[in-house]
């Protein structure tokens, strides 16, 4: 049992968004892991009644896991600041440049960091400018292999690897299925990464970076969320100056962008060991299966240690 402080923690899990299941796995992790220490925690599903339920309560601090739009674009957040309640995570505004990956990848390419090349296309334009002749300027733009997915979003809902032209119209269907705008992206051959940043109140800093290796095809919502469909390596197999140079650009990403807390970045090593950043993650999974929950565990820490060093973060108003 910890010596700080018992808390009144509220986690928010659930809501509405095609990741509502996951959100509850997440919640009910984190309450596990937080009870373990001795503090007092209830989950919650956002719903009519919530900012009057939680003024009335005024818990300690309230931990939100709500995923996909419901959770991350940002007004959740910026709501909860509006309570006076001391939150974990990310700010509004801050969570509403990274739910945007376009923006962030725009933020990141100013910045100087490598992020591969796209175009951003709204299911209007793609409509009204003619589907064949967008895409024919699209693929002279960018030349396959591609990948194509919903411009927010997260869990790899609507993402395709496109090999060849006759397979990105599906691909941007796909796509459109889960957002009113789709990421045309160049696809970077290397290894993936998840790189968990954690702040506690002394400085953004990386965790062990999880390498992912999908056993077939693509890491899919599926082999995210299915125990045994993906093999991960943490720490990934990359050389310490590697490890050191993705280190630095995740913490840079975090910064740059105004996160807070905790993040997941997300980013591809290609064989020069150069780090392509794909997205931010504000929110990112806490299920058995998620890639935040291993980098906790591999960098030798708890789970219950570290989410109440976060949540002890957030009280102080770090």
């Amino acid at each position: 049992m910890s010596e700080l402080a018992k808390l009144d923690i509220i986690v928010l899990a659930g809501g509405i968004s095609h990741e509502r299941d996951v959100s509850l796995r997440s919640g009910r992790r984190v309450a596990d892991a937080l009870t373990s220490h001795g503090h007092t925690v209830t989950v919650l599903d956002p719903q009519a009644g919530l900012l009057a339920d939680l003024t009335h309560r005024r818990p300690d601090v309230i931990w939100p896991v709500v995923h996909g739009a419901t959770g991350e674009d940002g007004a959740l957040l910026a709501l909860l600041e509006t309570t006076g309640i001391p939150h974990v995570g990310s700010r509004g505004g801050p969570a509403g440049l990274a739910w945007s990956k376009p923006t962030a990848k725009e933020l990141v390419r100013r910045a100087g960091y490598p992020t591969p090349d796209w175009i951003a296309l709204s299911k209007e334009t793609f409509r009204d400018l003619g589907a064949a002749s967008v895409l024919e300027h699209v693929l002279s733009a960018l030349p396959t292999p591609l990948v194509v997915k919903p411009a927010e979003g997260g869990s790899a809902q609507g993402v395709t690897i496109v090999e060849t032209s006759a397979e990105l119209p599906r691909a941007m269907v796909d796509a459109y299925t889960y957002a009113s705008v789709a990421l045309v992206e160049e696809k970077v051959n290397g290894t993936e990464l998840a790189v968990t940043v954690i702040d506690t109140g002394d400085g953004p800093r990386a965790l062990t970076s999880v390498e992912i290796v999908p056993l077939v095809g693509v890491y899919s919502f599926e082999a995210r969320y299915n125990a045994g469909d993906t093999l991960f390596y943490a720490p990934a197999r990359i050389s310490p100056e590697v490890a050191a140079r993705v280190a630095e650009t995740a913490v840079a990403v975090h910064t740059l962008l105004g996160l807070r807390h905790i993040s997941r970045i997300d980013l591809i090593v290609d064989e020069d060991g150069t780090p392509w950043f794909l997205e931010a993650n504000v929110l990112p999974g806490l299920t058995e299966t998620s890639l935040v929950p291993q980098s906790i565990e591999a960098s030798g820490q708890s789970l219950g240690a570290v989410y109440e060093a976060l949540a002890q973060a957030a009280l102080a108003g770090n």
